[in-house]
Order: structure tokens, then C-alpha cells, then sequence
């Protein structure tokens, strides 16, 4: 097939000076566009360059650039006297079965299928407002981003480039920021670690995504409290386990039922958030800790604690993880910046036995290579000159402030419409509503008013039929925290 092709097919090809694509670009684009909707044929002859160009009011060059562009791509091939003609190894299609990337369809559907995860259906992500009473975030208004950004800027000036940017470090991470972050825990938290029992990750999920990618197989059982944590739930279905919930009360993770499960079958992990129970937000009382722990020596499961805001308690000084009493290495201890700082921080870590940090190591390299080592050692710094110690000293005088505050707002304004019991520490109140509350109903209402609060759908179970919401105050202000009370007493 040889012969020329008619020029009114190109007729329709259009430019957009304001794309800022060259305009050979554009043509090349718009010609492959018609050979991938079966408009332009293999063994075709495109029309000279002098004729196209004439066509189209563009310069002859822009032309020959162009058909140059898909020759090199492939889609094109030129004999010497002869013309330019589509590729003899172009394989014809039809409009149907079109799935170039140049069709806007194919950047909205695969081709391909997704196998569905419907357990990630269920939790969504609310809507920012103006004002918002969250799921317990930190006021980034109050964090040391001055001094962070110094650090930070400092590991840039400073020698040793090679080091720093020229080759891949310890997927661990880099020595300075384990030190100094296990002086730092082992101070505040009366852990015994050096640095060989750290491993930085990006925040908490990450961490609790690689415990569950190195240590947990299919079918294996893992024990949580409900309510619960949907993210790290996820994660565990994720892994192919058979996750089991138990109830949580007042003193928190009921472990007799543990105990009861113990005896029937082998618990591979158990996930426990002992220091302020997500979402309730209650202490594990410390006769439950030691038998916990005495279990895990017992029965052999991994206990997976997740202290996400340990350094917020208000009612006396935090209690110790229980990573601090594990005698036997049966602690998987993960914690994380983002709620000392900002969610946007991603940095966490993971504190456990050498040889687990060593295997966790090795897997992490197959996710992903390494951290930030430079973010690690601006953090080292902060850790090491007591910025860290300093921010947190201040920050928790404001947020108990704002949690005084908060709860004496709804025991005033909302006392015949919630009930709460004012938190021993972290950045939410646990709130809960009567039945005749929709809850879903009420938060799309507060965000027209312009308040986002968050999702109460996370929350929900079978079987635990609690109307609960976490109503974050660390991250507003008294007079942000005014204004969204008020909002919530006209709409209830």
C-alpha cells in the first residue's frame, strides 16, 4: 500500500499555542493519534512535508521534525527517493480495540482487571473545613519548623557528600538518628535500647505494613480491641491473617477474653494501643499490661504496641510502654513524629530485638531502599540540642488548655445531647451520641457550616452498636474550638 495518503485527513489537526508543547510535538502526536485509531494503516505513504505544511500553515521543518520524532519511535520508516510511510511493523487497529495513551479513556480504565479489596471501602477520608474537630492531629502552628528547616539545611552544607547522596545507606537507617533516638527513648520512655534496636520507617503504617510483610503468613490469627484502628485492620486482612476482636472497656483491652482465645488456638500477634486506646482513648489498667505480657511469654505471640501519641497525658506523667517491662523480646514497640509535629512528617520507627530490626531490614529493602537519611539526621540534631524535649514541654501545657477547655464547651452547650468522659491524655475526646443522632447526616450538616469532622463510619462494627466520634481539639484553637461547638449545638 503505497499510495499517498489524502491530505483532508489531516485537515482536522489543530495546534494550542498555549500548551507549551512545540508544535512538531503536537503534529507528531495528532498523526500517531491517527494510526492508533486505525485511521492510518501499516505501509502507508504520508504526504511530503512541503504539502502538509502548506496544508496545516506551519513551517516546513516543523514537518519534517515531526515525522522525524515517530521515525525514531519506531511508528514511521523513510526510503531514500521514495517518501516516509507508517511502519511495516505497526500492527493495525481497529477504533474498538484502542488503548493507546493518547486516548483520554485509557488514563480513566485499565484494561486490565483490578482484583477488588472491599475491606478498604469502608473508611473514607473527610473533608478539610475551615474549622475541623479531627481524629486527633497536632497543631502545626505550634511545631519547630524554624529550627527543622535549620537542621535540615545544615545536613545540606555540611562535608561528606558521598556519603550522604553518592550511594545507599543502611535500610535501617542512618547511625547518627538511631542513636540519638534511642537515648531520646530510653529516656523518656524507660526503654533499654541502643541503635541496633531501631528501625526508621515513614510513620506508623509503614511500620505496622512490614511487621505484617516479614512476620505474619496466611492464616495466621491476630487479636485487636474494638473498636479499633481500620488502617492497621486493613493491613492484617492485607496479609492474608484472620484477624479476631475482642471488647475494650473502660480499663481497656479486655484480656481474659485474650486468655480465653489462648486456649483455644495459636495467636500469632496481638495489636494494642495500651497508652491511649484508639478511639476510645482509655489507659490499659496495669494489672491487663502484666498479663499481657505474661501471656506473650506463655502462649508466644507477638505483641504489636503501637504508641502513636505517647507524649500527650495531661492527669500525670505518661505511662511506660510496655516494650519498657518485656523481659523476653516478645515487644514490637512503633511510634511516630506525625503526631508530635504534623501528620505531613513522615517518620516513625520501629524498637525490637536486634535480630527482628536486622530481619525487618532486609524486607524493608524490597518496599523500599532506605528513608530519608538526611530528614533522619536533621531530626538526630533536634534530638540530640533538646528541641524535641522543649516543643514537647510546650505544647502539652496548650493542648491540655485546649482539652480543658473543649470539655467543659460540650458539658455546658451539649450536655443533654453527648456523653464523654474528658481523656487522661492524647488529642481527641471520645463523644458519643444518642441513637436518634445520624451521624453521617451531622457531619455532611457541619461541613456546609463549614466544620469537618471526623468519620464516624470507622468506627462502626458488628455487634458494637456505640455512636462514637473523635472530636480532635490539639490542632484549633479556644476560639476555633468556640466556634465549632457552636455550630454543632444549632445543628443538634
Amino acid at each position: 500500500m503505497s499510495n499517498p495518503i489524502a491530505l483532508p485527513l489531516f485537515e482536522t489537526i489543530s495546534f494550542n499555542p498555549e500548551s507549551g508543547r512545540a508544535v512538531y510535538l503536537q503534529l507528531s502526536d495528532a498523526v500517531l493519534l491517527l494510526i492508533k485509531n486505525g485511521k492510518l494503516r501499516s505501509g502507508q505513504k504520508l504526504p511530503a512535508s512541503r504539502d502538509l505544511a502548506r496544508l496545516l500553515g506551519i513551517n516546513r521543518l516543523t514537518v519534517v521534525k515531526a515525522y522525524e520524532e515517530l521515525q525514531m519511535q519506531g511508528w514511521l520508516e523513510s526510503a531514500v527517493g521514495s517518501g516516509t510511510f507508517i511502519s511495516s511493523h505497526v500492527v493495525d487497529h481497529q477504533p474498538t480495540t484502542l488503548g493507546g495513551s493518547l486516548v483520554p479513556s485509557s488514563l480513566k480504565k485499565a484494561g486490565f482487571v483490578l482484583q477488588p479489596l472491599d475491606y478498604l471501602e469502608n473508611v473514607s477520608e473527610p473533608a478539610i473545613a475551615g474549622l475541623h474537630l479531627d481524629d486527633g492531629y497536632p497543631d502545626p502552628r505550634l511545631a519547630p519548623l524554624k529550627e527543622f528547616y535549620r537542621a535540615y539545611r545544615s545536613q545540606l552544607n555540611r562535608s561528606g557528600l558521598y556519603d550522604k547522596f553518592g550511594s545507599y545507606s543502611n535500610p535501617a537507617g542512618p547511625g547518627h538518628y538511631r542513636e540519638a533516638l534511642s537515648l531520646y527513648l530510653n529516656a523518656s520512655r524507660g526503654l533499654k535500647t541502643t541503635a541496633n534496636n531501631i528501625l526508621s520507617v515513614r510513620g506508623t503504617l509503614m511500620g505496622i505494613n512490614l511487621v505484617c510483610s516479614a512476620l505474619i503468613k496466611p492464616g495466621d490469627v491476630i487479636v485487636s480491641g474494638v473498636p479499633g484502628w481500620r488502617r492497621v485492620e486493613h493491613n492484617f486482612i492485607h496479609a492474608g491473617a484472620r484477624p479476631i476482636g475482642i471488647p475494650v472497656d473502660e480499663h481497656g483491652l479486655v484480656v481474659e477474653e485474650l486468655r480465653k482465645i489462648c486456649l483455644k488456638e495459636k495467636v500469632k500477634m496481638v495489636y494494642v494501643t495500651p497508652h491511649h486506646h484508639y478511639p476510645t482513648t482509655v489507659s490499659l489498667r496495669i494489672d491487663r499490661r502484666l498479663e499481657l505480657l505474661r501471656l506473650a511469654n506463655t502462649y508466644g505471640f507477638i505483641i504489636l504496641e503501637d504508641d502513636y501519641d505517647f507524649d500527650f497525658h495531661y492527669r500525670h506523667r505518661p505511662l511506660l510502654p510496655l516494650a519498657s517491662a518485656d523481659e523476653n523480646g516478645m515487644v514490637i514497640y512503633c511510634g511516630s513524629f506525625g503526631k508530635s509535629f504534623s501528620p505531613a512528617f513522615r517518620m516513625g520507627y520501629l524498637v525490637a530485638a536486634e535480630n527482628v530490626i536486622e530481619h525487618l531490614s532486609k524486607v524493608r529493602v524490597i518496599l523500599d531502599r532506605q528513608g530519608d537519611h538526611i530528614q533522619d539526621n536533621a531530626m538526630a540534631d533536634l534530638l540530640n540540642d533538646g528541641t524535641v524535649q522543649r516543643y514537647l514541654r510546650k505544647t502539652l501545657a496548650v493542648y491540655q488548655q485546649r482539652r480543658d477547655f473543649f470539655c467543659d464547651l460540650l458539658g455546658t452547650a451539649l450536655q443533654d445531647v453527648v456523653r464523654f468522659t474528658p481523656p487522661e491524655g492524647g488529642m481527641t475526646v471520645w463523644t458519643q451520641f444518642p441513637d436518634t443522632v445520624d451521624l453521617q447526616k451531622l457531619i455532611k450538616q457541619a461541613y456546609a457550616k463549614g466544620l469537618s469532622i471526623s468519620d464516624g463510619k470507622a468506627h462502626q462494627y458488628p455487634g458494637f452498636n456505640v455512636k462514637g466520634l473523635r472530636l480532635g481539639f490539639a490542632s484549633s484553637t479556644t476560639e476555633e474550638l468556640a466556634k465549632s461547638v457552636e455550630i454543632l449545638k444549632r445543628l443538634l
